[in-house]
């Protein structure tokens, strides 16, 4: 792989990351091959990329702000995979943090396939109302 297509990759993954953090949805469809699939381990269900944007849109609702942290990102050769948290806030001032993994495959610049991993015990005491940071 070539150095300019380790960059170009690098900067899906950062505009991705970006959206996410903004909250910003039209970016993130955007950022989505139209025949993308996007799977998570707590259901291990594929969604179309419209049922995980109508996820993601009532995710941005429930939360105030979005942050990953400690990325540890691998460029492969068609996509990348990494490990983050992803600091929540919440509008009463709890926080929560999520340890994830996400495996995404890029072709012609767009997702194509995200395969995410959470910790689904800390996801609901995140939002339930338990503090899992």
């Amino acid at each position: 792989m070539t150095n300019d297509a380790r960059a170009e990759m690098n900067a899906i993954a950062d505009r991705f990351a970006a959206a996410v953090e903004a909250g910003d949805v039209a970016a993130i469809r955007g950022m989505f091959a139209p025949e993308a699939v996007i799977w998570h381990n707590t259901d291990r269900v594929e969604q179309t990329v419209e049922q995980n944007l109508a996820a993601t849109t009532w995710f941005v609702r429930n939360t105030a702000t979005r942050a990953f942290s400690d990325v540890r990102r691998t460029i492969t050769a068609d996509g990348f995979s990494q490990q983050h948290v992803f600091a929540l806030g919440f509008s009463d001032g709890r926080t929560a943090e999520l340890a994830g993994a996400q495996f995404v495959t890029i072709s012609n610049g767009l997702v194509t396939r995200l395969d995410e991993y959470l910790d689904s015990a800390a996801v609901s005491a995140a939002f339930s109302g338990g503090r899992s940071a």
